[in-house]
């Protein structure tokens, strides 16, 4: 759609949002979740000093390492996934100086919740936050010629499973329990700040933009810059956001089943399982009430975001619903001969717009969580036509830059960008006010998955911005040929805030997303550009490192 105890700063951070938007630890009942539970260690120093002894409630007996070694760790089993808020050590005389307290879910991927170079001893009592089934306490340097040795290791905290039709959020916002790929940036500066940052952003963007209009216990995200006052890409936006806001908005909820209702109340004439498009200032689906696809991709990802955080046995089942969706965008919005995803269900075989993809609809996280919910692998075969295509424009036809084009045609023999006008404007076939967002879309997918042709595309794509602009995103254009001659002069979130996300993949980019990121925060939010400030939006989220697949 175009348009115009012991502390540490991670525990802190996640205090600092948590004392705004949630309950404290203090405030909720805390339950000691690991006592009797299974542990496990690195090493042992000899037999009755094994890890289930600093779990096993006696202050008398202690799990102690090899002497003289680093890095030794003991970690526990909670038996299933848990809201934990609070770790405490009773260290004995061998003390680890420098350690980490990671958190996973799985077993195989971790997460700091805590690190310190400064420990002393005694009783670390920690303010942690986040979801896990595995805790860890991970040595990485003594604090004696000894080994590592602990009383009693106690992790407190709740179910973090979400709860039958409830409110609590498996996944709250500002959590971090689901780590990006190794290596990935962030802007510089505390994470409790990043998150705050975002959470401040989000609450001007939602009184911005997020109404209760014409009743019927519907919300929408209203588009003021677009054709019509509610479009189905705005509506997509705001479940993704919604879900994702989780835990930092108690509202949260109850806005994305407002939602609900509204792609319910208003399905496309074509397949009643996807969104109409457009609707008038009276919420009627007008224009032939068909499908978009870019609209319902997010609606589908967002509804699956919806099932992890909060279940599917409440007022809508987020599952069904999400599979449904997702079973209509393969019958009705993909191409079955290219495998690319066409404009809407709207276009069929033999019409003009039939062999016509818009490389901003092409949401690879969203194919791999598609994949992973219907657990068809033709989402495989579609997520790598779509890569290929990537690879193949960026080489072919944009070499230098990277960039790609808003509109591409020919999709069944001889793909290339759009020539002049195909669906919206002159410069269907430049970076424009489509394309402007895949430096995010392609950068979503890198940061999380680590995906080798994602990461070659984004960092194609940041090599070139970062160079054509001398480090500078005062530079950024509003729009650029695919041989990166600028098409218009001004500044516009829409443009440079998804670079963000693609400089995430450089190790060299740090002060680069640090000048990027402060662009984004000096710039106001236009309540009359829903466009801009919802990309901005969801550009924050992910170089917070609060984006997340599920």
């Amino acid at each position: 759609m175009r348009r115009r105890a012991a502390t540490s700063v991670f525990g802190m951070a996640i205090a600092l949002v948590a004392s705004i938007l949630m309950p404290t630890a203090a405030e909720a009942a805390e339950t000691l979740l690991s006592q009797g539970k299974p542990a496990t260690a690195s090493s042992i120093e000899a037999a009755g000093f094994e890890a289930g002894k600093a779990v096993d409630g006696n202050s008398s007996t202690r799990w102690a390492s090899l002497e003289g070694h680093d890095p030794e760790w003991i970690q526990v089993d909670l038996g299933s996934a848990q809201a934990i808020s609070r770790v405490k050590l009773t260290w004995e005389a061998a003390y680890a100086k420098a350690y980490q307290v990671r958190i996973s879910t799985d077993g195989s991927t971790w997460t700091n919740a805590f690190s310190t170079t400064t420990g002393n001893g005694g009783t670390d009592d920690l303010t942690v936050s986040g979801t896990a089934r595995y805790v860890r306490i991970n040595g990485t340097a003594r604090g004696t010629t000894y080994g590592y040795s602990l009383f009693e290791f106690q992790v407190y905290g709740g179910d973090g499973g979400p709860p039958p039709g409830g409110g609590d959020a498996a996944v709250p916002f500002g959590g971090h329990t689901i780590p990006y790929a190794a290596g990935m940036l962030r802007p510089s500066g505390t994470q409790s700040a990043l998150d705050a940052s975002v959470v401040d952003y989000y609450k001007r963007w939602k009184t911005a933009f997020v109404r209760q209009n014409c009743g019927n216990g519907w919300y929408q995200v209203i588009s003021p810059d677009a054709d019509h006052p509610y479009v189905a890409e705005a509506q997509g936006y705001g479940m993704v956001i919604a879900a994702t806001m989780a835990g930092a908005d108690p509202d949260a909820k109850k806005i994305f089943d407002g939602l609900v209702k509204w792609k319910l109340d208003h399905p496309s004439s074509i397949n009643p399982d996807l969104l109409a498009a457009e609707q008038d200032v009276n919420c009627r689906s007008v224009n032939g009430g068909d499908g978009a696809t870019d609209g319902d991709m997010d609606v589908a990802y967002g509804l699956l975001l919806a099932d992890r955080q909060w279940g599917s046995a409440g007022t809508y089942n987020y599952k069904q619903l999400a599979i449904r969706h997702i079973n209509a965008i393969k019958k009705d919005e993909i191409n079955p001969s290219t495998n690319l995803l066409k404009l809407g269900d709207w276009t069929s075989s033999g019409d003009q717009y039939y062999y016509i993809s818009r490389t901003s609809d092409w949401m690879v996280d969203h194919f791999r969580a598609f994949r992973k919910a219907t657990g068809d692998t033709a989402w495989d075969t579609i997520r790598n036509a779509h890569q290929t295509s990537i690879a193949n424009l960026q080489a072919g036809f944009a070499a230098s830059t990277g960039l790609l084009p808003d509109f591409v045609i020919n999709t069944n023999t001889s793909p290339r960008p759009a020539s002049g006008q195909v669906l919206e404007d002159p410069n269907d076939g430049q970076f424009w006010w489509n394309a402007c967002r895949t430096p995010w879309r392609i950068g979503d997918d890198a940061v999380t998955s680590a995906d080798s042709r994602s990461l070659a595309a984004a960092r194609k794509l940041n090599s070139w911005i970062k160079s054509k602009t001398g480090g500078n995103p005062n530079q950024i254009a509003m729009g650029y040929r695919l041989n990166g001659t600028q098409i218009s002069s001004g500044s516009e979130p829409a443009f440079f805030a998804p670079f963000a996300v693609a400089a995430m993949t450089d190790a060299g980019s740090q002060a680069w997303l640090d000048a990027l990121w402060n662009k984004m925060l000096g710039t106001p939010i236009g309540t009359d550009s829903y466009y801009s400030a919802s990309i901005q939006l969801q550009v924050m989220i992910t170089v917070t490192h609060n984006h997340w697949v599920p």
